[in-house]
């Protein structure tokens, strides 16, 4: 029995076993999260109900349980949740229906599925549609082709006028806040310019009758957003009325055969990953939040690796090893078990209250009170970032760099290169996949990361983009949005839990997959460079 136990092969069967439920556990997290995720887009049938009571409801069908209050019951009871839209009649968007008090379902094959930029989903039949007031078609197979050619229009004019708020009035507002900034700047200084002061107060009104006239394109685009109205009718005969230009996306997903239910789930996927978010968050797109977490990942990227491969070599290849380096490794160790949020808070007091403030109140006096780099932002977050992860970085260039045979320094050194070149051409170079797995395992933590961006950054909507078309283009003062803040928030602050639990399965598939993407991206960079450098070192 002694020699069963010192030969080792229990532990290795131990280990295979630990590592086979690993495995399994992450299977069934991933097809939970594939499984719920990838349905989300599919456009289901939408059922009709008529209730023994002499009631109807309709909407889609979306699961089935045993009724809680009855799980005693000598036979199983069981009731089904129904997403019955229609938020603005009904003041919900799910309900359950115990299936005793269900008489019958059916499927109306012309009912009608509506995607509104508010109040959620609308199902139910059209009534008429009207145009200025003056009825243009009546009835649900009158109107539905109208209604079809009427949606494209409205999403051009909805486009227009997303150009002129975001773009052209963007623009105005931009240069009138430059100007005046400019003005608050001479008075700061004591410069009694007069001439430039006026010539700036010009400018702005300049652009102020540039803001008016884009406000009279605004008000006639928005009159001609509203002139076609749509009157729909619930199951239960209520009737709304709403402008045509509030719908999104139109079906009718009964009479849909498989191909045009494929091409209608593309293109909802193609407008989740490339739309701006609406309806608290719960639904239209993540578009900012692919765009912030990228971008922030790829400021950490940039910051982390020079500090982390920096800070091995000089531990590695320069530092006298003794006591010292031997606490400063302890120290590297045990800040990788540090949790995130106290990286957090030391950014918060670091590098917004100390570096934040003090590069405010050099360089952008003529802002202040309002901060500029004195609060939260893209750049503070993917420092912290960069902070948590560079141990990471340290241990596994350090790792990669001891691996390095001392016998190919030598030959280097007796050929007559120095230290620096040795290091630079040689080491580094040998090391060097090592050095991108590290990048890896920290690009993999901190694109996951919600604890301490929650208080350097990261905000629930962020009114515009890290990047846009102002000089200096690239503004890592701004606030942003992270897709991992995004699940916390749809999934645990959404007023709308039931219509928020399909986006959070959704979102958490869309960060795997970006991820992965980033992770892929790295690991090729990391063979091809192994290959190369390991060829030339030899």
């Amino acid at each position: 029995m002694n020699k069963f136990w010192k030969n080792g092969d229990p532990f290795v069967w131990l280990t295979g076993v630990a590592l086979m439920f690993s495995l399994l556990m992450i299977a069934g997290l991933m097809y939970l999260i594939l499984a719920k995720g990838l349905i989300f887009f599919w456009p289901s049938d939408v059922a009709e109900l008529d209730l023994k009571n002499g009631g109807k409801l309709m909407g889609e069908i979306i699961t089935q349980e045993k009724v809680p209050s009855k799980a005693d019951a000598i036979t199983d009871e069981y009731r089904t949740q129904l997403k019955i839209g229609n938020r603005d009649l009904y003041g919900l968007d799910f309900k359950w229906v115990d299936d005793e008090e269900i008489e019958s379902i059916s499927y109306p094959k012309y009912a009608v599925v509506l995607e509104r930029r508010e109040w959620g989903n609308m199902y139910g039949f059209i009534k008429e549609i009207t145009e200025d007031g003056q009825v243009i078609s009546e009835g649900n197979e009158e109107s539905w082709p109208i209604l079809e050619s009427l949606i494209p229009v409205y999403a051009k004019i909805a486009g227009e006028i997303k150009s002129i708020e975001k773009g052209d009035i963007g623009g105005i507002n931009h240069q009138i806040e430059n100007y005046r900034l400019k003005i608050r700047g001479l008075e700061l200084k004591g410069e009694k310019n007069q001439a430039l002061t006026r010539e700036y107060e010009s400018k702005i009104k300049e652009e102020e009758e540039k803001y008016k006239a884009e406000e009279e394109k605004l008000s006639v685009l928005y009159k001609e957003f509203t002139k076609d109205k749509i009157v729909m009718v619930s199951v239960d005969g209520r009737e709304k009325e709403m402008s045509i230009g509030n719908i999104v996306r139109a079906f009718r997903p009964n009479s849909m055969n498989w191909f045009q239910k494929a091409y209608l789930y593309t293109s909802r996927a193609w407008g989740f990953v490339s739309e701006y978010p609406r309806e608290a968050n719960t639904e239209g797109g993540v578009f900012p939040a692919i765009f912030g977490t990228v971008l922030m990942v790829i400021i950490m990227s940039i910051v982390v690796l020079p500090f982390g491969v920096l800070s091995a070599l000089y531990l590695s290849e320069y530092a006298k090893q003794g006591t010292l380096v031997r606490i400063v490794r302890i120290c590297v160790n045990n800040l990788a078990g540090v949790p995130s949020i106290v990286f957090g808070v030391f950014a918060v007091g670091f590098f917004i209250y100390g570096l934040g403030h003090t590069i405010d109140s050099f360089f952008y006096q003529e802002a202040l009170p309002n901060p500029t780099f004195g609060t939260g932002g893209i750049l503070w977050a993917s420092l912290t970032l960069a902070l948590l992860t560079v141990p990471v970085v340290i241990v596994a260039t350090e790792e990669g760099l001891a691996a390095v045979p001392n016998e190919i320094r030598h030959g280097s050194l007796a050929l007559g290169a120095t230290k620096f070149e040795t290091t630079w051409k040689i080491v580094i170079p040998s090391a060097m996949p090592s050095i991108l797995t590290g990048l890896i395992l920290a690009i993999a933590r901190a694109t996951g990361e919600v604890a301490p961006l929650m208080i350097t950054g990261v905000v629930k909507l962020a009114p515009q983009l890290p990047v846009d078309g102002y000089f200096p283009y690239v503004h890592l003062e701004r606030k942003f949005m992270h897709l991992g803040f995004h699940i916390y928030d749809v999934g645990f602050q959404s007023p709308n839990v039931e219509a928020a639990k399909p986006m959070v399965f959704t979102t958490a598939l869309l960060l795997i997959l970006i991820v992965i993407a980033l992770n892929l991206t790295a690991i090729v960079v990391r063979n091809r460079l192994k290959k190369k450098y390991t060829t030339s070192a030899v």
